[in-house]
């Protein structure tokens, strides 16, 4: 682990093993932090608040995150190959990551010193003004889906502020977070302004949740484990930003460009094995273009292979053994249930027996309260839903308990903008979906998808503190 410029061993001396998804196979044992870790963490980070960390400006602070930025593109074979190999996703898909890492960087490098305090009208003989200053210490719980993507926008937001971090990658998933630690060092960001501490959730996690010297979280995970977090946050009123889950549609009208949305229904759903807090793992298509839709859907999933991450096909295998338990459960209960499975992907020859393989696999006529339709999945599972008309697709695209990202297929302008606001989530993308990543785009949730924003400016706010002055002069 990397505490106050430092690497060390946990405290207990334990170790966790990280398994290579793609055949199961040990790939290499980390430190097991504990309370102790997260606690010299925390006390290494609130020193470089008092220390050369808190002392240098915004422009200063800029400057070293961008440092970290061209290192992470010139490290960024090495950094995706990690990826690939702890999270199970192609390598392509790593190396989009670790690009998406340093733009992260760049745009906080660059908005560093660019979020200003506002003078307010106030009485005669007062100047009334506020501040943006940094909360202090920064907690981020980070998922193994994502590790670096998440690393950039909630880490690489929280030092443009000024604030020194404490960071606890996921158990299943932490190569590219220590490489992250490496990184910031070469780029000699200051000792304690970064610490990440590995281990369970219910060990160091749980510490960190809870810690009297944490300022601010940031959580990015399932439901269950952000009510957990925001529990204990509360015990010292820290705020928390949660990023949970979703059961995001796109909606296909029949006067969508199809070709246009072909890719876009289909990837937006199994990327990274459909392992996505916003994965469209519904898809809502009207009566006339239904057929249609399917159709050319299922020759899509019918073209897709699955292996071994580094093989660099379309699916990678998914994160544990117990996820692809999950989700081979969901395929039985569309069995079942009698649900046409309509194409299921490929997975090949060579693929390694002991993988964590499961075949995209694309369900036809789901009820829209059905479990396959209203539960998080986190599987290359999608379900295709009919509807007649623009009402009926707000309310089975509003009507699951999540409420994080949708997408809305249509020409006529009027349309997109009546379905954009009666949408109840945190983003809409209109004939598109995901812009790319979208690194300035706000991005969260609503209801059990979370609460609070990452990405864009609005991060930038998320991790500072707003202070009032009021000078009365006369």
């Amino acid at each position: 682990m990397y505490i106050g410029g430092l690497w060390c061993e946990s405290t207990s001396r334990e170790t966790l093993e990280l398994v290579n998804p793609s055949d199961g196979s040990p790939l290499a044992d980390i430190a097991r932090g504990g309370p102790a870790d997260v606690d010299a963490a925390v006390s290494a980070a609130r020193g470089a608040i008092e220390g050369d960390w808190g002392r240098l400006t915004a422009a200063e602070r800029g400057r070293l995150l961008l440092a970290m930025s061209r290192r992470v593109l010139e490290q960024a074979d090495e950094l995706a190959r990690l990826e690939a190999l702890d999270v199970g996703k192609p390598l392509r898909q790593g190396r989009a990551d670790a690009v998406a890492l340093a733009r992260y960087l760049e745009f906080y490098a660059g908005a560093a010193d660019k979020v200003h305090g506002q003078t307010l009208p106030f009485a005669n003989g007062y100047t009334a003004l506020t501040l943006r200053e940094p909360h202090g210490v920064t907690g981020h719980i980070v998922p193994w889906n994502y590790p670096m993507q998440i690393i950039g926008r909630s880490v690489g937001a929280a030092l443009a502020m000024g604030n020194a971090c404490v960071l606890k990658p996921a158990e299943e998933a932490c190569l590219t977070a220590l490489a992250f630690a490496r990184i910031a060092a070469e780029a000699q960001l200051p000792a304690g302004a970064l610490n990440v501490v590995p281990g369970l959730g219910e060990e160091a996690g749980a510490e960190l949740s809870s810690h009297a010297g944490v300022d601010h979280l940031s959580f990015t995970g399932s439901v269950a484990t952000g009510a957990l977090v925001q529990a204990a946050a509360a015990r010292h009123a820290v705020p928390v930003t949660l990023e949970l889950g979703g059961k995001s549609p796109q909606i296909v009208f029949a006067d969508a460009d199809l070709e246009a949305a072909l890719p876009y229904l289909v990837n937006a759903g199994i990327q990274n094995a459909g392992q996505t807090c916003s994965a469209a793992s519904r898809v809502l298509v009207e009566r006339p273009v239904y057929d249609t839709v399917r159709n050319l859907m299922a020759e899509r999933y019918r073209s897709l292979k699955v292996g071994p991450a580094l093989a660099d096909l379309d699916l990678g295998p998914v994160i544990a053994r117990r996820q692809q338990t999950v989700v081979e459960r969901y395929l039985q209960l569309a069995v079942d249930s009698g649900l046409p499975i309509v194409a299921q992907g490929e997975l090949v020859a060579d693929a390694p027996e002991d993988g964590f393989y499961v075949r995209p696999t694309l369900v036809d006529h789901v009820p829209p309260e059905h479990a396959l339709a209203q539960e998080e999945i986190f599987g290359p599972v999608q379900v295709l839903i009919p509807f007649d008309g623009e009402a009926e697709a707000l309310r089975i695209a509003n009507g699951t308990p999540y409420g994080l990202v949708a997408g809305v297929w249509t020409r006529d302008g009027a349309r997109q903008w009546r379905m954009a606001r009666g949408l109840k989530c945190g983003q809409v993308f209109v004939n598109n979906y995901g812009a790319g990543g979208g690194i300035e785009l706000p991005f969260g949730g609503v209801k059990l998808s979370g609460h609070g924003r990452e990405k864009g400016f609005e991060a930038l706010y998320g991790f500072s503190r707003l202070k009032t002055v009021a000078i009365h002069h006369g």
